[in-house]
């Protein structure tokens, strides 16, 4: 009766995700216990736990200093649980197997398909292998850069230069936003040579990987886009504009950030602005002494998130979109929603409205719960819920101070904003069942 349940329960991708999730946290906080993991020689259980959730959720939120608390060697083990965690644990256990030269059975094909958005069991074996290819050259290229500016510019021994490239652009390109200085990139406000690389990788890996391909192949013909392309780039865009307008806007004259910049130093840190809380989590200024509307737009920003199938979080941007296109169908009077030439589906528009909710619903319990847990004000404790949330890692500066319950709590938050609100609803469902009936239709009045 227990092997029946245990099948049940690992009978479906939904299912099987999260939990290898949590197995690799459970294999991550071992290894970050190791004497040599850390500086002193004994690492806090909770500081390993938090930042290996952190880290495999390509979060970015720390309890402490990344760059002095954990040796290189732990800093190595931090670097690889964002590695997988970004690029999927289930699609990393299966690339493993097809570089073996193993058979890719039908469970493991529909697993990975569940996590990698292929279209079709056929294209999962491909798709892993342009995801490997893809994140590998693009990190590549960003370690490069970095590297040459951080040994030319800032008298880094090539060694420690070479360290530090490679692990921003890792952490850049999975939207992680771990960083190997204690001001996170403060110290690189006005460096274009180091912001802009970053942000590039940042948006490469948060577009989402079908977006990726299909624009390396139709870039110059928009017009044969997809609908997900289209909502996708053209709302990523959107977003990044008035995410960055309005950051510089709001902040301009702020002496706390960017007001004693140069006129060039606020462009380059207004693009990294509208970037960075799409979830990448990397900060440029201090988000502790911005102005509350700065606060408000970068809520709304973190919410939202990048592209799906990618390793940026929040509800996604097609998610948002497609709402926003069903409202405009609404108001038209329109019986359908079209997008690019394009219907979009009940179904499509059922799961967005189910991810968009769950969010809602898991931001809400979390800032409820950590206004219970903490004397903290409203708004550091929505910005530090929706930054989990998001898996963004933004923060005012008020996660090293929680108390355990309240680290516990972001911990959990950070979990299901990474596999998923469906998926961990799914999860959590032990029976599926289709419905082979109608009820007679009715229409509640809705407004």
């Amino acid at each position: 009766m227990a092997n029946q349940r245990i099948g049940r329960v690992l009978a479906h991708p939904a299912r099987i995700v999260p939990l290898a999730f949590l197995a690799v946290i459970a294999a991550g906080t071992s290894l970050l216990m190791l004497p040599a993991a850390h500086r002193d020689g004994v690492a806090d259980p909770m500081v390993a736990g938090f930042t290996t959730v952190s880290a495999v959720c390509v979060t970015g939120l720390t309890t402490v200093d990344t760059a002095t608390y954990w040796t290189p060697l732990g800093q190595a083990i931090i670097l690889g649980e964002i590695q997988i965690g970004g690029f999927g644990i289930m699609s990393a256990a299966t690339l493993v197997g097809v570089l073996l030269g193993r058979r890719l059975g039908l469970s493991r094909s529909l697993i990975a398909q569940a996590e990698t958005h292929a279209l079709a069991l056929g294209d999962v074996r491909t798709v892993l292998k342009r995801v490997a290819i893809s994140m590998a050259a693009a990190e590549i290229v960003v370690a490069l850069l970095l590297t040459m500016r951080f040994r030319a510019a800032y008298d880094d021994a090539l060694s420690t230069a070479l360290w530090h490239g490679v692990f921003h652009s890792v952490s850049a390109f999975n939207n992680a936003g771990f960083a190997l200085y204690s001001n996170n990139l403060m110290g690189f406000v006005a460096d274009a040579w180091i912001i802009l690389p970053i942000s590039a990788a940042i948006v490469a890996g948060g577009i989402g990987t079908p977006v990726f391909f299909e624009l390396l192949k139709r870039w110059r013909r928009p017009s044969t886009w997809t609908a997900h392309t289209t909502i996708t780039v053209v709302g990523y865009l959107l977003l990044f504009v008035v995410g960055a307008g309005v950051f510089m806007v709001l902040e301009w004259t702020n002496p706390a950030t960017l007001g004693p910049l140069s006129v060039w130093d606020k462009g380059i840190a207004g693009v990294f602005g509208g970037v960075t809380p799409r979830t990448a989590g990397y900060n440029s200024i201090d988000y502790g002494l911005i102005r509350p509307e700065t606060l408000v737009i970068t809520l709304v920003l973190m919410f939202i998130g990048g592209g799906a199938a990618g390793t940026a979080g929040g509800i996604k941007v097609t998610t948002f979109f497609v709402l926003g296109y069903a409202i405009l169908a609404e108001v038209r009077g329109e019986n359908e929603i079209s997008v690019s030439r394009r219907t979009i589906s009940a179904a499509t528009l059922r799961q967005a409205l189910s991810v968009a909710l769950l969010g809602v619903g898991v931001v809400s319990s979390g800032m409820m719960a950590l206004l219970m847990l903490t004397d903290l004000p409203l708004d550091k404790v929505v910005f530090e819920v929706v930054s989990a949330f998001g898996t963004v890692g933004l923060s005012t500066g008020i996660t090293p101070g929680l108390p355990v319950a309240a680290q516990l709590v972001l911990m959990v938050v950070m979990f299901v904003g990474r596999v998923g609100t469906v998926t961990a609803a799914s999860s959590l469902a032990l029976r599926r069942r289709t419905r082979r009936y109608h009820w007679p239709e009715e229409r509640p009045i809705v407004g």
